[in-house]
């Protein structure tokens, strides 16, 4: 009772502080047209009427992407958070089609970056507790812990040192693993109440925090890449705000993976630019801001301070400051700006700084998305 007492009164002082976030009225406090109830819904209506996402424009998808996949979690839960039935039903209509006319398009699970699709099925069965929506989720997540039969069996033979380590044998060392991983074992737990599944998500984000998280609390692309790419490290960011979010207090992980994130935490407080965003590689000021990454950081940084992981006197202002900077780079028809491309890991400073900027793109939609959904959520 003492802790959610606690987490509602810095709810509180978190709205009051960034500008009331009312469901229906979001206070007077946050320049017009800024509050994350506007924001959000017209971020969401963009992603209602935007066709499946491709990584090549003039093709149509083989398969949902996971751009696709977290911006419809943020769809999904601005939804709930605004107990917008309308949205919720419009999301499961784009969803229904995956059990029958397009049922090529949902991934297979042989890849972190497939399988994240998990989750979406799961949150949808939260809330229409249609079982076809239950066991397609959950295979997903069943088969990160369980190489599949019909893999090629160059899988089954490299990775099997994973699985005895109590790993996923999806495996990489790479940053954003720790989104695509969580996200959708996070959600098998919360499907389930099995423990099985935030047990094991717990366990992968521990031995990552011990093998990629550098002295300042950050985080290089790869061991060959050592730069500090802003969305790989917002990745990162928002993949220990959801298994922290969803991991019981008392689990032998929980101490030091939130001790990780309020070292990135801080480390990213003192990295914020003057204008309230972050950079393309965070630690270079001539890099050029990237909002995709921002928006990963200020989503977790709402979210540390919703549930008292932060002090509000500290990150209440970075979020403010960071969030209207945000909004400032989203145009009428709800598309963000300076969102890098999909970047793949090089040992190259150049190759980062010439990266093409995109208005649009799903890696920055989501994570604005996740921001107002944070900041109304009570």
């Amino acid at each position: 009772m003492k802790k959610l007492l606690l987490t509602v009164s810095l709810s509180i002082l978190l709205a009051l502080q960034l500008g009331g976030c009312a469901q229906s009225n979001d206070g007077e406090n946050w320049p017009e047209g800024k509050d994350p109830q506007t924001v959000g819904l017209l971020v969401a209506n963009r992603f209602i009427a935007s066709p499946h996402n491709s990584f090549h424009p003039d093709r149509p998808p083989r398969s949902i992407t996971y751009p696709e996949v977290c911006t419809w979690y943020g769809a999904l839960k601005f939804a709930e958070a605004t107990e917008n039935t309308r949205l919720l039903h419009q999301l499961e209509q784009r969803f229904l089609p995956f059990f029958e006319e397009e049922k090529h398009l949902v991934p297979r699970p042989w890849h972190v970056d497939y399988s994240v699709f998990g989750a979406i099925p799961l949150e949808h069965y939260k809330h229409n507790r249609d079982k076809r929506f239950f066991d397609m989720g959950i295979r997903f997540a069943d088969v990160q812990w369980e190489i599949p039969v019909d893999s090629p069996q160059v899988v089954k033979n490299e990775y099997h040192k994973f699985m005895d380590q109590g790993l996923t044998w999806q495996t990489r060392y790479w940053i954003d693993d720790m989104y695509m991983i969580t996200l959708v074992q996070s959600k098998a737990y919360e499907a389930t109440g099995n423990k099985k599944y935030i047990e094991r998500a717990a366990h992968e984000m521990v031995v990552y925090l011990d093998t990629i998280q550098k002295p300042n609390g950050l985080f290089y692309h790869a061991p060959d890449a050592p730069f500090f790419w802003g969305r790989g490290n917002g990745w990162m960011a928002a993949g220990m705000s959801e298994l922290l979010s969803s991991l019981p207090a008392d689990n032998k992980y929980y101490p030091s993976i939130l001790a990780s994130f309020r070292q990135m935490m801080n480390s990213l407080k003192e990295y914020q630019r003057a204008d309230g965003l972050w950079g393309q590689l965070m630690d270079k000021p001539e890099s050029w801001i990237e909002t995709s990454g921002s928006a990963m950081f200020t989503y977790a940084m709402i979210t540390g301070v919703k549930n008292g992981w932060l002090k509000p006197e500290e990150y209440t202002p970075v979020v403010r400051k960071a969030w209207i900077a945000l909004v400032d780079h989203i145009n009428e028809e709800g598309d963000i700006a300076s969102v890098c491309e999909g970047t793949n890991r090089k040992n190259d400073y150049q190759y980062y700084l010439d990266r093409q900027q995109k208005t649009g793109d799903m890696h920055g939609q989501a994570p604005v998305l996740w921001c107002a959904w944070v900041l109304l959520n009570k």
